[in-house]
């Protein structure tokens, strides 16, 4: 029976017993984090051979000698491989350091002192908006809250963000210069998008010559599935209708291999890439080619050792999000308080809350030892206009610890729920 339909006594009584139960988590001192989506320490551990699997005489390449200066955009043989990452061409890649946020950083910088593209730098603008469907990624609405960017809520489905508002904002107000996306997977909800969303994209007329979508592919080959959806190039289906300069792609291996020591790119139309190496050799030589080539010798230059790899990975992370999807359909289900996805990618549950309730949960988590993302991380400024969302994080913790901390986390949304039902 759903909890609404509980009596005063019934809900009373499910209120104490919950509240006991509570106090017993509180004096267990527990200590869990799943506040970010960190691979745990075994999927770490796949990746020890990039210690060791190279040596002096490979860092002499096909462009050179690798332990010395040059090459900005990064060495052939890496851009080769990690291109078949995001659909592009190598010659369509500049490869970054560990983390591609320091590209997206560098993209919204750039835009913001010198402009895209011979455009009027958006730091000489009155107003500069960016779209960001809901929920997001916290890091981006970072970015441009940082440089002082007023963002705009997009909702989203299972197909990907309203394409009817979208097309609404970008086509008819010049203020609007870009847009947030995670197109596999999206973080937090898990979401692919659809054919139509994509090619819908990639038909966009923007009021803003300089207007760009920022594509970060993310988890484009994190699959927890056997038949998972590959979305549509988006840089091919932009060049189908004359767009290949709207579109910024973003990827990395910092869940592939080391998170500390990946490789980053960003892919892009030949022009846009011209546009940011004037800035870019400005602010490096190069990038890490060292580490560039250490990959390509973990993975021997074959992007099917990539997805072998990422089999693995597989392996470690299925069975955590089965611990997460588990518990909430055996504990919250019935009672009706609360709603998820069930992702088939990706490193991300989404579960949202009876309105009202997600810091609350958020909060009675922290203080019985369990630290979640917090609640609103998932909407720019950190506002969740009905405070639902929670973002819950599987991979860190093992399997035992995950159990706990999901069985705290559902005694704490039910606690919450009672607490809003009985108005206490």
């Amino acid at each position: 029976m759903e909890l609404r339909s509980y009596s005063k006594a019934e809900l009373t009584a499910f209120y104490d017993e919950c509240k006991a139960a509570y106090a017993d988590y509180q004096a267990q001192g527990l200590k869990l984090d799943m506040s970010r989506g960190k691979p745990s320490p075994a999927q770490l551990d796949l990746s020890a051979g990039l210690l060791d699997c190279l040596k002096n005489e490979d860092l002499k390449g096909e462009a050179g000698d690798y332990r010395n200066y040059g090459l900005l955009d990064g060495i052939p043989e890496a851009k080769r491989l990690f291109a078949q990452m995001v659909a592009v061409e190598p010659d369509e890649v500049f490869l970054f350091g560990n983390a591609s946020l320091q590209a997206m950083y560098m993209c919204i910088a750039k835009a913001f002192s010198h402009g895209l593209m011979g455009h009027t730098p958006w730091g000489q603008l009155e107003k500069v908006k960016f779209l960001c469907p809901v929920p997001g990624y916290d890091r981006h609405f970072r970015i441009t809250e940082y440089f002082g960017v007023e963002m705009i809520n997009i909702p989203t489905d299972e197909n990907g963000p309203d394409m009817d508002l979208v097309e609404e904002y970008v086509q008819n107000d010049p203020a609007v210069k870009g847009i947030w996306c995670v197109p596999q997977y999206s973080n937090p909800s898990g979401i692919v998008y659809s054919d139509e969303v994509v090619k819908r994209f990639a038909a966009l007329k923007p009021a803003a010559p300089d207007f760009r979508i920022f594509w970060d592919n993310a988890y484009c080959i994190h699959h927890l599935c056997d038949d998972p959806k590959v979305i549509l190039p988006i840089l091919s289906e932009a060049r189908k209708q004359g767009n290949e300069d709207m579109v910024y792609i973003f990827a990395s291996t910092a869940k592939v291999t080391y998170a500390g020591a990946g490789v980053s790119l960003l892919a892009a139309s030949k022009a846009n890439l011209a546009d940011m190496t004037q800035a870019l050799t400005c602010f490096t030589i190069s990038f890490d080619k060292v580490n560039q080539m250490r990959h390509v010798k973990f993975f021997d230059g074959k992007f099917e050792n990539v997805a072998a790899h990422m089999e693995k990975q597989r392996e470690l992370l299925e069975p955590k999000f089965a611990v997460v999807l588990d518990t909430l359909a055996r504990e919250i289900r019935p009672l009706g308080i609360g709603e998820w996805t069930e992702p088939k990618g990706g490193y991300f549950v989404s579960f949202n809350a009876p309105a009202g309730c997600a810091k609350r949960i958020v909060a009675l988590c922290k203080e019985a030892g369990v630290v979640l993302t917090g609640a609103g991380a998932a909407f720019p400024y950190g506002k969740d206009p009905e405070d639902r969302n929670i973002r819950i994080a599987p991979s860190y913790p093992s399997e035992e610890e995950l159990q706990k901390a999901m069985d705290l986390f559902v005694l704490c949304v039910k606690l919450a729920a009672a607490e809003q039902l009985l108005n206490v």
